[in-house]
């Protein structure tokens, strides 16, 4: 009897020990017919990482990766079933592909080449992620996908949400043996039109239902757009030096996000646009690390854009229930989107506007870099 309680007590002991592993979400779950359109779910791999996509919205659903002991973790907010991502009443961008023009442009208005477009206002009076319906509400076709890789394209008709112009879009998404998520766009008008894309996928290196203000992040920018309390840039450049916005060196990401601090106020915590420091145009540089001191977790963040959206996730309501059995918490998740800057069609300071004409080609390249660091001196 001694003995089968011993073996007992190391059973147990072995079962706490045991890693955790991938969860896959049944793809069944997601095989729908939308706008006349199949919408699936494809699951791809490649180093330490695991991703699910669907073609609606482009949406990363799930996204797995180590910690320091190979525990898996689902590291993105989204949902386990299309419906949800259909009749979804909370956060809209789970994990979507946001444009034609990305963040937000004031008043819902803009001209270009002397002509006044006016557009969905579905962000108080200003447009958000292109509109009522803009990249996230469209079924994508999906050209090529393998292993490790998948090639989606959306056509956005002239017209759509009152922008001008047929936009071609071209998507890649690629998980490659160093860990890294790359997101490569493309895209083509037939009339002059505004592209801004960029991914707004949710990150919490903890996992759902699991603090964020704890976790530490570094941003590499001196400078981050001033915006008013519609969170519309009032063309003011802000060095963030002794500010709440000071990221340069890394440090939890809670420690000053109540601040009083008039920026802070606007944007009920961060919802703001740093100037990324760059060196060299057209080229993937380094613009944030995120990272989780418990777990060891590292996402490092590359783009060759001028500007990257920090959004701390306050308008989270706390009561959508995620994949895994957890709430998207209220500051429960980080996006940090790559872009030109918000508003920059109406800014008259801002010297490169999201513009495309025609013969010209919209290129943007963003990587997500995952990994674990043992540093515990931080």
């Amino acid at each position: 009897m001694k003995k089968f309680f011993v073996f007992a007590a190391m059973a147990l002991l072995l079962a706490g020990c045991a890693k955790k592993e991938v969860r896959l979400i049944d793809a069944a779950n997601f095989e729908k017919q939308v706008d006349g359109k199949q919408v699936s779910l494809y699951t791809l791999h490649n180093g330490d990482i695991t991703m699910q996509v669907t073609n609606y919205g482009a949406r990363v659903v799930s996204l797995w990766t180590p910690d320091r002991r190979g525990n898996y973790e689902d590291v993105t907010l989204g949902y386990d079933h299309i419906d949800k991502y259909l009749n979804n009443t909370g956060e809209r961008y789970l994990g979507a592909v946001v444009g034609r023009c990305a963040n937000r442009i004031g008043n819902a208005s803009f001209t270009l080449n002397d002509n006044v477009y006016q557009l969905p206002k579905n962000d108080g009076e200003n447009t958000l992620h292109g509109g009522e319906i803009g990249t996230d509400r469209v079924v994508w076709d999906v050209l090529k996908s393998n292993d490790s890789a998948m090639v989606m394209r959306a056509v956005l008709p002239d017209g759509q949400d009152g922008f001008p112009g047929q936009l071609d879009i071209t998507l890649k998404y690629t998980l490659t043996k160093q860990n890294e998520f790359r997101i490569e766009y493309l895209a083509t008008t037939d009339k002059p039109t505004l592209c801004n894309l960029s991914n707004h996928t949710f990150f919490n290196l903890a996992g759902e239902g699991k603090d964020i203000l704890s976790q530490q992040l570094e941003i590499n920018g001196k400078w981050v757009l001033s915006v008013n309390d519609n969170l519309i840039p009032d063309g003011k450049f802000i060095p963030v030096k002794n500010t709440p916005f000071d990221f340069l060196t890394m440090h939890a990401i809670g420690d000053s996000i109540n601040s009083n601090h008039e920026q802070i106020v606007n944007g009920h915590g961060y919802d703001h646009c740093w100037i990324i420091s760059r060196k060299t145009p057209n080229k993937a540089e380094h613009c944030a690390t995120l990272w989780d001191p418990k777990s060891r977790r590292k996402l490092e963040v590359l783009s060759d854009q001028m500007g990257m959206q920090f959004y701390s996730g306050n308008f989270f309501k706390g009561d959508a229930m995620g994949k895994w059995g957890g709430k998207h918490l209220y500051r429960g998740a980080v996006a940090l989107e790559t872009q030109n800057f918000p508003d920059a069609i109406n800014q008259a300071n801002y010297a490169v506007k999201p513009v495309l004409n025609p013969g010209e080609t919209y290129k943007h390249t963003c990587i997500y870099k995952f990994s674990v660091d043992e540093l515990s001196q931080r």
